[in-house]
């Protein structure tokens, strides 16, 4: 039988409700144009909490979950203050920050950046310092974004297929590729195949009307 991976089992935990934290807030953006499963998108300013790691594409998941979910579960330097309230010494917990959607992948310099999109009440400033001194906090600006949206299992074949895809619609609309490929998911590994949400953006420029 083959493990589960670290990915699949929080998310599990998730489902059944095991832990509460739950992705119930996705990247804001505005919708320019649609064709098909292709949208131009434009997304407003957001931070992430990202973790760099090696391996396949696949993999890659998996080996950063784990970090990045401890982070937002408390695995942090809480900004926030505890009232004493007890002659004991009490120190500051971990805050909880809330699961969002979706967990982006992108390949940089031969590794994996692998995020969360943090939520829009934070900023830089107000997000606790993680205590994993691998991950660190990004701002990404607004940004224009080429996507494409399909269903169905994740795998490097799928990825790849959608990613051929969406790279020529850009080139048929004459948009300029500013950045790397994301691969973006937003579905627990136990969401039916055919309902999952999976999705390839690619951040362009778009040619003066």
């Amino acid at each position: 039988m083959k493990p589960i991976g670290v990915m699949t089992a929080v998310l599990f935990l998730m489902l059944t409700g095991a832990i509460a934290a739950m992705a119930t807030e996705e990247a804001p953006y505005t919708v320019i144009k649609t064709d098909g499963i292709f949208e131009l998108r434009e997304y407003a300013p957001q931070v992430l909490a990202e973790i760099m790691v090696e391996g396949d594409l696949e993999g890659a998941g998996n080996q950063a979950f784990r970090p990045l979910f401890g982070y937002i579960d408390g695995g942090n330097k809480s900004q926030s203050k505890i009232a004493m309230t007890a002659p004991v010494s009490q120190e500051p917990q971990g805050e909880k920050i809330a699961m969002t959607a979706p967990v982006s992948q992108q390949r940089v310099q031969g590794k994996w950046a692998v995020s969360f999109m943090m939520p829009a009440a934070y900023t830089i400033a107000t997000l606790p310092t993680p205590d994993d001194p691998n991950i660190t906090l990004r701002q990404v600006p607004a940004r224009m974004v080429a996507a494409v949206r399909y269903s169905g299992f994740w795998s490097e074949e799928k990825y790849l297929l959608h990613k051929e895809k969406l790279e020529k619609w850009i080139t048929d609309n004459r948009f300029t590729v500013s950045g790397e490929p994301v691969w973006a998911r937003y579905n627990s590994p136990f969401a039916l195949w055919f309902m999952r949400r999976n999705e390839v953006l690619i951040p362009v420029t778009v040619p003066a009307p």
